[in-house]
Formats: C-alpha cells, sequence, structure tokens
C-alpha cells in the first residue's frame, strides 16, 4: 500500500498542488458591531454619507449629549438643594403667560417645571449650534462632502488620558451606559431621576 502511495505522487499531473490535510481557517476581521455598521453602510448609503445611523460619528455624538446630560443633573440638583429654582407647589399664572402656562384643561405647569424646560430649551439650542455650526467646536453632526468617518474602536475603547478622540469615545460611552441605569433604577423604583443619583452618590446631589 505504501508503494502505491509512493507511486502516485510520483505520477502526479505536473503544476497540480496538493491539499493540506487540514484547512486553515480566516482570522474574523471584524466584530459584531463593525459588521453591523459596514452592512448598515451597504443597506443605506445615503444615511451613511452623513453619519447617521451606526457609525463613529453619531456615537460620538451620542455620547457628547449623554455627558452634557450628567452636567445638566448634576447642575439642577444643586440647584435645587441650594433654594435656586422656584417651588414646585406655586403654578404659573395664566394672566402673567397666557397659553404657555396650561399643561392642559385647567392644569398649569409649575415654576419649577417652567424654570427647568426653559433651561432645556437653551441647551437644545446651543447643542444644535455646536453640532452643526463647525465653527464652534470644529465637528459637525454630519460628515461633510468628502469627510470619511473614523475607523470604528471596537467593543474596548483603547484607555488614553488627556484630551483625546479615544478618550472622548470612552467617557461617552461611560456616559451613556450611565444615564440607561439612572433611568433604568428611576423606573424600576419609581423615584425620580435626581433622587436615584443623591443615593448613588450617598446624598451629596441633594444635601444642603
Amino acid at each position: 500500500m505504501l508503494a502505491l502511495a509512493v507511486s502516485a505522487l510520483a505520477f502526479q499531473a505536473p503544476g497540480v498542488a496538493l491539499r493540506p490535510a487540514v484547512k486553515q481557517t480566516a482570522a474574523p476581521q471584524m466584530t459584531v458591531f463593525e459588521n453591523g455598521m459596514q452592512q448598515f453602510k451597504g443597506d443605506f448609503p445615503w444615511l451613511a454619507k452623513y453619519g447617521f445611523g451606526p457609525t463613529v460619528k453619531a456615537e460620538r455624538w451620542n455620547g457628547r449629549h449623554a455627558m452634557f446630560g450628567w452636567v445638566m443633573i448634576v447642575a439642577t440638583g444643586y440647584a435645587k438643594s441650594h433654594g435656586l429654582i422656584p417651588s414646585g407647589d406655586v403654578a404659573l399664572q395664566y394672566k402673567d403667560w397666557g397659553g404657555l402656562a396650561q399643561l392642559g384643561l385647567n392644569q398649569y405647569i409649575s415654576t419649577e417645571r417652567a424654570v427647568i424646560m426653559m433651561v432645556h430649551v437653551h441647551a437644545l439650542a446651543v447643542s444644535a449650534a455646536a453640532a452643526f455650526g463647525p465653527q464652534v467646536l470644529g465637528d459637525t453632526l454630519t460628515l461633510l462632502d468628502g469627510e470619511t468617518d473614523e475607523e470604528p474602536y471596537g467593543l474596548f475603547v483603547p484607555l488614553e488620558s488627556g484630551l483625546t478622540p479615544a478618550a472622548e469615545m470612552l467617557n461617552g460611552r461611560l456616559a451613556m451606559l450611565g444615564l440607561i441605569a439612572v433611568v433604568s433604577a428611576s423606573m424600576a423604583s419609581g423615584m425620580d431621576i435626581l433622587e436615584v443619583v443623591n443615593i448613588g452618590v450617598g446624598g451629596l446631589l441633594l444635601a444642603k
């Protein structure tokens, strides 16, 4: 049998290479997230062209909004604990505010809610200016013509100190995860977000 095998190898047709006994499998080149991003670009190129959908640009801006959300939570808690926000029991007067004071039929917005709403409107305006105004941060919300998106950071962002793109991406992801955790805890416990955050920091947020 060995002789037959040797003979078969000897009379092998020229130019035909033997196949290896074990087939090598290619190492995975992309993670699940990166594969999903590539699939989105293929299915919706007109959206991916401007940075919408699961793109690095969109993730970076979502992280920025989440970090700004945490700043607003802490600022609201500080203002409330130091008496800088009016009492929530006092309602706006129709004679002073007109229809803006009404929450519904014979229901009026409290002064506390009105102040918070005005702050949020201003924050939204600043956010829109920062997102669409390249002169503000030098980075627009959408990809400009000829601009390419960054390479995906993968599941784990490299740990870098200082004001670097990787550090901003990591902080943004942590801020988004933190907001999800706080909102989930608020829904499960029935407490408002400020109370949940106050418990998480040991009562320091709403301390007078």
